[in-house]
């Protein structure tokens, strides 16, 4: 079955970095047809859509991360990253990544079949 993992969360300080990864496998297709999207929840409120990669590697950001985070990924490694630089205390929050085999990145969470467990992010001011 599908797996998405992901890795890379912790603490830092604020204006620090972070890299996530979301390491997939057992996709039906070949990992590059599918639209990757990161989101991220923090306590008490819903889930809500960071970044997406289509299948043709063409990235969308919300506002909130424009400029400061990048998504990628690397489909010999079946895996796509998310890097987080000047890090904010409102950046705190729990981080998943999805995937879905749509050529369109939505940015609604129940548009996406599978996601990964989430990799906490902290950051203090």
């Amino acid at each position: 079955q599908v797996q998405l993992v992901e890795s890379g969360g912790g603490s830092v300080q604020a204006g620090g970095s972070l890299r996530l990864s979301c390491a997939a496998s057992g996709f039906t297709y070949q990992y590059s047809y599918y639209c990757m999207g990161w989101f991220r929840q923090a306590p008490g409120k819903e889930r809500e859509w960071v970044a997406s990669i289509d299948r043709y590697t063409t990235t969308t950001y919300a506002n909130s991360v424009k400029g400061r985070f990048t998504i990628s990924k690397d489909n010999a490694k079946n895996t796509v990253y998310l890097q987080m630089n000047s890090l904010k205390p409102e950046d705190t929050a729990m981080y998943y990544c999805a995937a879905r085999r749509e050529t369109l990145c939505p940015r609604v969470p129940d548009e996406y079949s599978y996601w990964g467990q989430g990799t906490q992010v902290t950051v203090s001011s």
